[in-house]
């Protein structure tokens, strides 16, 4: 598999990880778009998120409970911002799911 985010699992690329369990993996984005900016990533390949199906449940409910930690360690105790970009005019540019954990700033509204 060709697949960034899957080489960075299997640690044949390299990341500053954040976050890492048997089940998902959080590293720093290269290009942060906010002071902390980190992406969280099951370690299963799953494209994105027209591709969850029922039996990612678990893995897809551990991802999300593990987000509040994540910001918890990286010191955003002010808030943060969850982004999940899916497919082209979503401008989804990595075919692995992944959410983009925002913070240590102001967010804006509208995003986009």
């Amino acid at each position: 598999m060709d697949c960034i985010f899957c080489k960075i699992v299997e640690k044949e690329a390299p990341s500053n990880i954040a976050y890492e369990d048997d089940k998902i993996l959080a590293f720093h984005d290269l290009q942060p778009q906010a002071p902390v900016h980190v992406l969280i990533i099951p370690k299963k390949h799953i494209s994105s998120l027209d591709e969850v199906s029922f039996d990612d449940a678990e893995i897809m409910g551990w991802l999300m409970a593990k987000v509040k930690d994540i910001a918890k360690d990286l010191g955003l105790e002010n808030g943060y911002r969850l982004v999940c970009n899916c497919g082209k005019d979503g401008l989804q540019t990595v075919n692995h799911i992944h959410f983009h954990l925002l913070g240590k700033r102001q967010m804006k509204w509208p995003p986009g």
